[in-house]
């Protein structure tokens, strides 16, 4: 009896608590919209985007099926990445798509295994069409993670890939129409002559940051320069929602080693050198074959801030299901800046899927077990500032 009124008295000390505060909740509860989809079983890839990007699916599925078990699932990521690099798959991955300023494309890419945590990227690669195939020469050949511009290029040549260009006259019309545009959109700001109007070439507005005469830097003007700057809640991206799409691919291989990669060719109108989330381990795609994997499409210049791939297979390390996990990922972002457009995809070791989006309507594509072909699962967005593709 003396400890049934215990419990009582505590239970009732808990209620006037949660009556006077509440924002104290009496245990730690996950809760989502978002739909945990069940496992089509093992070999299994799952990817951003469907339409063209299920031919990337498709590819790095049949490579696990049809080698006679011998296909690693790294070897799955390569071959579905470069099926969208060779089919330049929505004009956003592979040469001949998002021109920068200077009207060159670019090329990023990512690939890592989740059993050794080894990790190849290539940043910002010219003149080389097989972004992943050299990415992943970087982790198999090199001690590094990431090489990027002409060093990447310089590498990738030594290694018996061709040098060409990535332009093609689809790509270089359409930067010739965006600079009879007056360069619109673009991705420069606080800067004279002024960019939502006018070409460059930019210089810093007289406020913004210089070095003194001592090659230090002006403190008033960073004050001033700092005051100017965009805020987290006013940032939004210039370019259409396809301007900066990515392929990201997780492959499941029925061996227990996983592997992820990611590429792009980037955000049109970048700054040339510019660099997106895509190559970065965590942000463009991540990958821990105890746990599972995630890949992630957007606006790069946000999303690299959070890692959001990185966070979202921690948080299934900590027992959130696929879905919970994307929300919670997508909604870090949607919180600091609300108007990020950004789509994740996340899966578990065993298959599971879901997927989360803010800023429009985001899709996936997975292909496993015995399927025939790959589906597509469509993803609302979160936030209330949505745009239909």
């Amino acid at each position: 009896m003396a400890a049934k009124a215990v419990v009582v008295v505590l239970l009732a000390l808990g209620c006037c608590l949660l009556a006077r505060h509440p924002h104290v909740t009496a245990a730690a509860t996950t809760t989502t919209t978002t739909t945990t989809h069940p496992s089509p079983g093992l070999p299994m890839v799952i990817n951003t985007w469907g339409g063209p990007f299920t031919a990337a699916t498709s590819a790095a599925y049949l490579a696990m099926r049809r080698r006679g078990g011998n296909a690693t699932a790294l070897d799955a990521v390569v071959a579905g990445c470069a099926t969208c690099e060779r089919d330049q798959c929505d004009g956003t991955v592979g040469y001949g798509g998002s021109p920068d300023e200077e009207c060159e494309t670019t090329l990023d890419a990512l690939i890592m295994d989740g059993s050794t945590f080894g990790v190849g990227a290539v940043a910002a690669l010219r003149r080389v069409r097989d972004a992943i195939a050299v990415a992943r020469m970087v982790m198999e050949h090199t001690r590094h993670t990431m090489l990027a511009g002409d060093q990447a290029t310089a590498f990738a040549v030594q290694n018996g890939f061709r040098e060409q260009s990535l332009s093609t006259p689809a790509s270089e019309a359409a930067c010739r129409t965006w600079r009879e545009a007056k360069c619109q959109p673009n991705y420069r700001v606080d800067v004279r002559p002024d960019a939502s109007s006018s070409c460059g070439p930019y210089a810093p507005l007289s406020h913004q940051t210089h070095l003194d005469a001592g090659g230090g830097t002006n403190q008033q003007s960073l004050s001033l320069s700092s005051s100017s700057s965009s805020s987290s809640s006013s940032h939004s991206s210039p370019s259409s929602p396809t301007s900066h799409d990515t392929l990201s691919l997780i492959a499941l291989h029925p061996s227990g080693r996983h592997a992820a990669g990611t590429t792009t060719n980037g955000a049109a109108h970048k700054v040339p050198g510019r660099v997106g989330d895509g190559p970065i381990p965590g942000s463009g795609s991540y990958v821990d074959s105890e746990v599972g994997g995630c890949g992630a499409t957007g606006d790069g210049d946000v999303m690299m801030r959070f890692l959001p791939c990185y966070q979202a297979v921690e948080s299934m390390r900590r027992g959130m299901s696929p879905g919970e996990a994307a929300e919670d990922a997508v909604g870090r972002m949607v919180r600091r800046f609300p108007d990020v457009k950004a789509g994740i995809v996340v899966v578990d070791k065993h298959g599971r899927h879901a997927g989360a989006a803010s800023g429009w309507t985001f899709t996936y594509a997975y292909r496993g077990g015995e399927m025939e072909d790959a589906e597509v699962v469509t993803v609302e967005p979160l936030n209330e500032t949505s745009s239909e593709l």
